[in-house]
């Protein structure tokens, strides 16, 4: 009877366990937090976009996820779950930047503030088996393409803060470049047409005075060219380039531009007073004098071109320093 009536126990017990354990499988699971997003805009220090810059986001608990920056800069990380992320940011030329770690909370949309990316230093060690000239040569060749809107010679500007100096021969080769460049006769023939236009310098009217006027500028263009770009430069071991600066203040990078015809780096690598820029301008004011019409020469003549020259070379430096390097596509080095 005992074992019947025990039986009978275990039997209810067993139907009760099975009945509890249907009603914990039939439990709900818990609802998943509510997926956040994080997003960013990855610029540079001139405040342009960086786009197709490498954007990883690492997680506490789970593997890596690796986004690009659209052509806006702009990146998103949707679908995430709340834990602890880290993001690291890359673009070629640029130094890598890598966030501090960042908790997520559910449902959360973060705007991630990433610091303007800057230019990555540069090695100072020369690869074994090139050298300084081989090395400066390539240089030279890459900035004989750089042209403003792929079209107008934008040959003289090292966007490369480290460059290496040039020998005598790529000074003169860069000046040749520049000299006869086919962009260069247009450029001189536009001059000339607009001085036809105003009557300046007092040659005659007609084409025998626009061929007059625009072998004076040609002349004018070539003398400072090949004496302030090449000749001097090679005496006096002075770099004739504008090397452009990219980074600090706007006040910093105004005074390196306009400072840019009175200082320059020397072949040494140090400022020096800019003697060949100077030279430059001043021998070509003065051989005006030569071939301009006798009632523009003398030292109004040579003191107006000379200041002319100076003035435009600063405007131009300025420019580059602020809008020509956007306008310039195989421009390489700094962004």
């Amino acid at each position: 009877m005992k074992w019947h009536v025990f039986m009978l126990m275990l039997c209810l017990c067993g139907s009760q366990i099975s009945t509890a354990q249907e009603h914990l499988v039939s439990l709900p699971d818990s609802p998943r937090p509510q997926p956040a997003i994080i997003v960013g805009t990855v610029l540079d220090v001139d405040d342009d976009t960086v786009p197709g810059a490498t954007v990883v986001l690492q997680g506490s608990r789970e593997g890596s996820r690796t986004v690009a920056s659209n052509d806006k800069g702009f990146f998103e990380f949707s679908d995430l779950d709340p834990q602890v992320y880290r993001i690291t940011v890359n673009a070629d030329g640029f130094a890598t930047w890598t966030s501090p770690d960042v908790t997520i909370q559910p449902g959360q949309y973060l705007i991630l503030t990433v610091p303007k990316l800057r230019v990555a230093k540069a090695l100072t060690t020369v690869n074994v088996g090139y050298s300084a000239e081989e090395i400066a040569t390539e240089q030279v060749r890459a900035e004989e393409q750089q042209r403003i809107f792929g079209i107008i010679p934008n040959f003289y500007i090292a966007y490369d803060p480290n460059a290496v100096p040039l020998t005598t021969k790529l000074k003169f080769q860069l000046a040749a470049k520049v000299a006869f460049d086919p962009v260069t006769f247009l450029g001189v023939g536009f001059l000339a047409a607009s001085q036809q236009a105003g009557g300046t310098p007092n040659y005659r009217e007609g084409a025998i005075g626009y061929a007059e006027r625009y072998g004076a500028d040609y002349a004018d263009g070539i003398t400072d060219i090949m004496v302030g770009g090449a000749i001097l430069p090679s005496l006096l071991h002075q770099d004739p380039r504008y090397f452009y600066k990219g980074t600090g203040t706007n006040k910093s990078r105004a005074i390196h531009a306009l400072s840019s015809p009175f200082v320059c780096r020397g072949d040494n690598g140090k400022p020096q007073p800019n003697y060949s820029t100077m030279g430059g301008d001043l021998a070509a004011a003065a051989l005006s004098n030569a071939y301009y019409p006798p009632s523009n020469r003398g030292p109004g003549l040579f003191l107006t071109n000379f200041f002319i020259d100076t003035g435009q070379r600063a405007a131009a430096n300025l420019a580059q320093e602020f809008i020509l390097r956007r306008l310039t596509p195989k421009a390489k080095g700094k962004k």
